[in-house]
């Protein structure tokens, strides 16, 4: 998916929501378990439920790999069954040598067919450049994350006692990609931070996890962190997936993303974009 198709599905669902399909089967309605494969049963019932509502789903690829063959199994049904005009993400943080890299991307852009892959840049550009050989394909680097340990490292100053380490990614990596192959995450934890963050990464979109159950102020990053072409995709997993655990559960995900759908396309027509 390019950049100006990704814009074109916000303009057109008025949303640039993304549904984490974190699915936990010790989390799934108890229904689910007696179906040949719960998870997927669950992934399909919520993407009918949302698919309209949302840009992007997110799979967390832990989820999957926890359960060996069969969980890889129900992600690459899940897969198959998003329509093409949405952006999937997998969310991998992968991030090894050149060769290795080379190999996590054709995994995830060749046989999977992933459009994204969330990546770590700790060890620099050759771990991050085999992934922006794909055409038409997305890198989405981790810059400030809303973790606690973040804080270990991704603020702290550099030798000039003054540049804080993520800004010293975002500075570098920008120089290996355009806006059109390159994102950041950005966590909605860090709201006081977006227009910081804006400003290092003027024309690029940001993936923004922790709104919902993460405590994240959709309303504070999106003025913030928007910019001309919306340039954010605001993440929700829990709050919407797991709003409720009865045979209605999918129409209760509906509901939570409908609602956040709902304030965003406020905020899209705050910005103009709409």
């Amino acid at each position: 998916m390019t950049s100006g198709e990704l814009v074109e599905q916000i303009k057109k669902k008025k949303s640039y929501l993304c549904v984490g399909l974190d699915t936990d089967i010790t989390k799934i309605p108890s229904h689910l378990l007696s179906t040949e494969d719960p998870v997927f049963e669950f992934n399909k019932q919520i993407i009918e439920a949302t698919k309209d509502l949302c840009v992007a789903y997110k799979p967390n690829l832990a989820f999957y790999e926890s359960m060996g063959v069969e969980g890889w199994m129900s992600l690459q049904k899940t897969l198959d069954l998003i329509p093409d005009d949405i952006l999937i993400i997998a969310d991998a943080k992968r991030g090894d040598i050149g060769n290795t890299s080379t190999l996590y991307a054709k995994a995830f852009f060749e046989k999977m067919n992933f459009d994204a892959v969330t990546v770590a840049p700790y060890m620099g550009k050759d771990s991050v450049t085999p992934f922006l050989a794909f055409k038409n394909k997305w890198v989405i680097l981790l810059a400030l994350t809303s973790n606690e340990g973040a804080n270990d490292f991704q603020t702290q100053l550099l030798a000039d006692g003054k540049t804080p380490l993520y800004e010293k990614v975002i500075s570098e990596s920008s120089k290996w990609a355009g806006a059109d192959q390159l994102m950041y995450v950005v966590g909605a934890t860090r709201s006081e931070q977006f227009a910081h963050v804006r400003s290092l990464a003027k024309d690029y979109f940001f993936l923004v996890p922790g709104v919902g159950a993460q405590g994240g102020d959709l309303k504070a990053i999106s003025r913030a962190g928007m910019n001309a072409q919306c340039g954010l995709l605001v993440n929700s997993s829990r709050q919407i997936i797991y709003a409720g655990n009865g045979t209605d559960f999918a129409a209760k995900a509906r509901v939570e993303a409908q609602a956040v759908q709902n304030e965003m396309e406020e905020l899209l027509k705050e910005k103009g974009i709409i």
